[in-house]
């Protein structure tokens, strides 16, 4: 029987554990650029980091759990035979429609050997969201995965949105705004807001992955160029996180929340900002609607995300 509670931190090492048993192969770069195959204790923090992000070490992880457990978020275990057989955490957030009050459903882990545990998760996290009151609960899931989509519509999920992934040129515009640091990390900053660019999630779980300098005692990630910025332009605010892409260095990933969905105004702050930074590309995750407002220089790279939800 699979029963699901409220995870702790002392789970932490058999969540981990469930994380890193999906991974096939530990690797890393030599000094000539080729991949070697090595055992895990050879790696260092970051070097497992690559490999899938904070649940790849017992060190993040216990960063990763507590950040949860201290408010960012919720996170569950499922088990059988006193075992943790499944684990999935999720954040609560409050967007304008389509998205309104929900909470969002993320790394959803699981034994490969056990039936039945991601869907006593997905239960249990709808009961939760009925708790909270929240009129939903959301997933994402890349646009291409058939087996993660059949699964949620077993569950009464159906697709709400799409986002899709573009890049364009970084590049000086006629355009008046401030952009300023904004090292201020509480999300009730975010609260009712759209996230019109870089949803992928969630806007609450994108802000508290990235916003909060959570992984600064890690030098790799803390070197990595990162930009925590408030605009002000045409009477219209933003915050936009932007950082460095890990091997092509005049490239970044752009990330906005802000009150109102994307303008042509905020786009052109952006890319002149990013210009002036000495960046020359920009990542941004849209949607169909706004990618309208990229122009004919944006270039999708085929990569879509599809958000499913289920009523509560």
């Amino acid at each position: 029987m699979v029963t699901v509670r409220q995870a702790a931190l002392d789970d932490t090492q058999a969540i981990s554990h469930l994380f890193r048993s999906q991974i096939t192969a530990w690797q890393r770069l030599d000094a000539r650029g080729d991949v070697q195959d090595v055992p895990y204790d050879a790696l260092t923090i970051y070097e497992r980091w690559l490999h899938g992000g904070a649940w790849m070490s017992l060190e993040t992880a216990a960063l990763q759990l507590s950040h949860l457990l201290r408010g960012a978020g919720f996170a569950a275990v499922a088990e059988a035979d006193g075992q943790v057989c499944g684990y999935s955490e999720v954040y609560q957030g409050l967007e304008p429609a389509p998205f309104g009050s929900h909470l969002h459903l993320a790394h959803l882990a699981v034994q490969d050997d056990r039936a039945g545990v991601q869907g006593a998760l997905i239960a249990y996290w709808l009961e939760q969201a009925a708790a909270l009151k929240c009129a939903q609960v959301t997933v994402s899931c890349v646009a291409s995965d058939d087996q993660s989509r059949s699964v949620y519509q077993q569950h009464g999920f159906q697709r709400l949105a799409r986002v899709r992934r573009f890049s364009l040129p970084a590049k000086t515009g006629q355009v008046f705004y401030r952009a300023t640091e904004h090292l201020n990390d509480s999300p009730e900053q975010i609260r009712e807001w759209y996230m019109p660019v870089g949803r992928l999630g969630s806007a609450r779980q994108q802000w508290e992955t990235l916003w909060p300098r959570t992984w600064f005692a890690i030098p790799e990630l803390r070197n990595q160029r990162t930009h925590r910025l408030h605009f002000s332009v045409a009477g219209q605010e933003a915050f936009v996180y932007c950082q460095q892409q890990l091997y092509l260095p005049r490239c970044a990933d752009v990330f906005v929340w802000s009150p109102r969905p994307l303008t042509p105004q905020i786009l052109a702050a952006v890319r002149d900002w990013a210009h002036r930074e000495g960046y020359r590309t920009l990542t941004m995750v849209v949607t169909d609607e706004a990618a309208a407002l990229l122009g004919a220089e944006a270039e999708p790279d085929g990569y879509a995300q599809d958000v499913y939800a289920a009523a509560v």
